[in-house]
């Protein structure tokens, strides 16, 4: 059903499980996983962070988490696929939750350490619009909530946000580095393990959650 990748810089929690294929059965079986390793039971479910409604012309492309039977599941992704925003091709985007140290998205986001703490602290510097210096902030929905994420400082091939949303890291991080922009429609997030809507399309496995990050 899955394959495991091993990443250096996650920090407490190194396995990471990636489904080789995706379909309704597949995050049915990632959600049951999800909703069933809180450790200690008390502790609320990692959210697995999904654009519902999908921009249109977009699909699915992966689902994964980070843990294991003993420390429970500290990180998710959801990766979708679709039309490039400015029109320049096929674009994807991958959307991670996680606990601070785990760095499963610094590691796809291209950047060094398991947090983006240092960077959003320079971001939150910013001098604001019409300076040379501005960084700037996506605001997506969360759960329903207007939510911020900075944008922090990726390799060229791909831009990287980040930010909090409900006491854990979210980052949303685009290849090509103009699909981005994505983030400046109105895109609502939705946490798959309260509830998976049957409409979701699903496309070809993202290759983004298997290594090529």
């Amino acid at each position: 059903m899955h394959s495991d990748s091993r990443c250096p810089d996650c920090g407490p929690v190194p396995p990471l499980h990636v489904p080789e294929h995706i379909g309704a059965e597949i995050v049915a079986s990632v959600v049951d996983r999800i909703t069933t390793a809180a450790d200690p039971p008390t502790r609320l479910p990692a959210p697995l962070w999904c654009p519902w409604p999908l921009p249109p012309g977009w699909t699915i492309t992966g689902v994964a988490y980070a843990g294991d039977d003993r420390t429970g599941v500290r990180a998710t992704a959801v990766a979708c696929a679709g039309p490039e925003p400015l029109g320049g091709g096929p674009a994807d985007v991958v959307f991670v939750a996680e606990e601070p140290g785990v760095g499963l998205g610094t590691r796809l986001a291209g950047l060094a350490g398991p947090d983006p703490g240092p960077q959003l602290a320079e971001a939150l510097t910013d001098p604001g619009p019409g300076h040379p210096e501005h960084v700037g902030q996506a605001r997506i929905k969360v759960a329903g909530h207007p939510t911020p994420l900075w944008l922090v400082n990726s390799p060229t091939d791909r831009s990287a946000y980040a930010g909090e949303a409900r006491g854990m890291w979210l980052h949303a991080i685009a290849w090509p580095a103009s699909a981005g922009h994505l983030l400046a429609e109105d895109v609502a997030l939705h946490d798959l393990t309260e509830w998976t809507p049957p409409e979701l399309v699903y496309g070809a496995p993202s290759p983004y959650l298997h290594g090529k990050a």
